[in-house]
């Protein structure tokens, strides 16, 4: 049986903008740390001849994301389970993936804090061990009790204050023609001598430009949880499935090809979706690096330590004075903790799905509860880093953005070519694989990405750290 009533109809021309939603998702939740601290801070220190690496790290991403939302689409389930059935040792992906998202989950969401904290300490005077404390909590709140898409509604708002700020504030300080292209050279320009006194600040420039890379577009975590939200939306074969599910594969055996072309329409939407969200990465990001190099760079100031807050504030401030400068931090830390609560989302669930593969039993305990088991580690986890690194939040979130951002993203580009390739042809009758057989360019753009973050991690990354 097809459970065709599960799949509804997909839309038509214009009508597919209407059900673009997850790219917003996607997009509120890597607009944070990456984008207020990273980029900025590259662009304080290296100029704007460095925008090729938000291009690259923005674009590679997309196409990994994208490719494996088009695998939910037609599959039904998340990227995890995609994992699972590359072919090799049993779940061997999933075990390097449980191991790695760990690590990286847990410092990435305490580095998260740690900044949120400082931006809330610079706004309010109070401590910033309180202030990242206070931080875990509301955020962790948030997300128990499910008031997530409540207050999405009001975080987004600031979150767009800061964009369009920083937009406005980019554009007046924008480049010349010549120097805005040349940022698409892949130049590695050298640090400045003024900077090198800068405690963190070294000779080494791949120490800043491999950081934003990792953190453009979000890291491997991002594009697992982009999956997530195309569940959530119900595009295609995702329809009524929820979340922490394996396919079902009797229906996939089953599909037929007009079922598999219904299915077809919904790909489309999804590369609209994807298309969205990679214009407003690049955008955003971009912009917040010419704010940097536009304002910060020529007073010969970076984001750092315990100042990182009122510095960046220094963007706002110089065109609108001290409300300016308020308004940033106050817009920055609803950026900050936005982020902190889409993390908060999404990691628990990328790793109850880990656990659910790797331990059977797991899967046993009713699934709110799997989640909520990982938000109660969290707290204790950010409790801890805010105490030990509360005043280094670039130190913190530049390790979570290699971490999370490269570390595992050549094998990722690398599951989903084989997920797409390989295993999703196997669970799909003949004639719906025929239909749903993606493209060349699909396999083009993932080898592509497995390359250069592959060279990324082999013959840079070692160096840096």
């Amino acid at each position: 049986m097809e459970n065709k009533h599960h799949i509804k109809s997909p839309p038509a021309g214009l009508a597919v903008l209407a059900l673009v939603g997850p790219s917003f998702i996607w997009a509120a939740e890597f607009i944070g740390s990456g984008e207020v601290i990273l980029s900025t801070r590259v662009g304080a220190l290296l100029g704007p001849t460095v925008l090729w690496a938000i291009v690259v790290g923005v674009l590679l991403k997309f196409w990994i994301g994208m490719s494996g939302a088009r695998y939910t689409v037609c599959t039904g389930e998340g990227m995890i389970d995609m994992i699972s059935r590359i072919p090799g040792p049993k779940n061997w992906g999933v075990w390097i993936t449980l191991v790695a998202q760990f690590a990286a989950a847990t410092i990435s969401i305490g580095s998260l804090a740690t900044a949120a904290g400082i931006f809330v300490h610079s706004l309010v005077g109070i401590s910033p061990l309180l202030s990242g404390w206070l931080v875990t909590i509301f955020a962790l709140a948030v997300v128990w009790t499910n008031l997530f898409n409540v207050l999405k509604i009001v975080m987004s708002f600031f979150v767009l204050v800061v964009v369009l700020g920083v937009l406005y504030v980019a554009a007046k300080v924008f480049p010349d023609v010549a120097t805005f292209f040349s940022g698409l050279l892949f130049d590695v320009p050298e640090v400045p001598d003024w900077a090198l006194s800068m405690p963190g600040v070294q000779a080494n420039p791949w120490r800043e430009i491999l950081p934003l890379i990792g953190w453009a577009a979000g890291g491997f975590a991002s594009q697992v949880w982009y999956t997530y939200w195309v569940i959530g939306a119900n595009y295609g074969a995702a329809a009524g499935r929820g979340y922490g599910r394996p396919a079902d594969e009797n229906m996939l055996r089953t599909m037929s090809a007009a079922l598999a072309n219904k299915i077809k329409v919904w790909c489309h939407v999804v590369y609209a979706d994807a298309v969205l969200a990679m214009i407003i990465g690049v955008v955003t990001t971009g912009g917040f690096l010419l704010a940097g190099a536009g304002v910060l760079r020529p007073h010969e100031l970076a984001p750092e330590g315990a100042t990182v807050a009122t510095t960046l504030a220094t963007i706002f401030s110089e065109r609108w004075g001290n409300f300016g400068g308020m308004l940033f931090l106050f817009a920055g830390a609803c950026a900050l903790i936005g982020t902190q609560v889409g993390q908060l989302a999404g990691w628990p669930r990328l790793l109850a799905d880990t656990f659910r593969i790797c331990f059977p039993r797991f899967e046993k305990l009713e699934w709110k509860w799997q989640f909520r088991l990982f938000l109660g580690f969290f707290f204790f986890t950010n409790m801890i880093f805010v105490y030990t690194f509360g005043l280094k939040p670039v130190i913190m979130v530049k390790l979570s953005a290699i971490l999370d951002g490269l570390l595992l993203t050549p094998f990722q580009a690398l599951w989903v070519l084989l997920g797409l390739y390989v295993v999703m042809p196997k669970m799909l009758s003949p004639e719906a694989a025929q239909v749903l057989k993606p493209s060349w360019i699909f396999a083009a753009g993932l080898i592509v990405a497995f390359s250069v973050f592959g060279y990324f991690c082999i013959f840079q990354m070692p160096f840096v750290w």
